[in-house]
């Protein structure tokens, strides 16, 4: 695969995300979400980045990250090779799980960073698996509003600006000031 064009700088926040080849599932049980958590622990948030805000849905997945030093590409390899080989050998299939390297966009504002966990949170809501955020377990919604005690997003990068629990409650499920197709139509171009 080519290399990336831009260069991944450290101290700054990057949308992650990535959807299965030829847009196939990516998970397929329960178990396949848990793993895939542990897995991006182990080789991205235990060192490279914090993870601010992410959702894992059937196809793809979406991940706000402050990147912390300059080996995420390496990292996400090794990620992305763990993950896929250990679905591979789970269900007897062989080849690409995801469709090409994992893709980026730079969030360059708080204004943006916000926003963006909003969309990511609504990604179950917005795609009709759920009516309601909190219905969707495979997303770091649950720590925000205080469902879930994870220790995976660190929730004071956003704490900080909006509050978290009711107030992070009512930032996502009020109408937005920013409609959702903004961020979204900047996805798998």
């Amino acid at each position: 695969m080519p290399r990336r064009s831009r260069s991944l700088e450290p101290g700054n926040y990057y949308h992650l995300y990535n959807r299965g080849n030829n847009r196939q599932n990516i998970f397929f049980e329960r178990d396949n979400y848990l793993y895939f958590l542990k897995q991006f622990r182990y080789y991205i948030a235990e060192g490279t980045a914090h993870v601010i805000a992410y959702c894992l849905m059937p196809n793809h997945y979406h991940i706000l990250i402050y990147l912390r030093d300059d080996s995420l590409s390496v990292a996400m390899h090794r990620f992305t090779m763990s993950y896929t080989n250990a679905i591979n050998r789970r269900y007897q299939r062989c080849g690409s799980l995801f469709q090409g390297r994992f893709q980026t966009l730079h969030v360059d504002s708080d204004n943006y960073l916000l926003h963006l966990t909003r969309y990511i949170h609504l990604n179950p809501v917005t795609a009709g698996f759920v009516k309601k955020p909190e219905d969707w377990e495979f997303s770091s919604y649950h720590e925000y509003v205080g469902i879930r005690r994870g220790t995976l997003p660190k929730l004071e990068y956003v704490s900080e600006q909006i509050g978290i629990h009711a107030e992070y409650h009512q930032f996502v499920t009020l109408p937005d000031t920013i409609p959702l197709h903004s961020i979204q139509h900047l996805l798998f171009e």
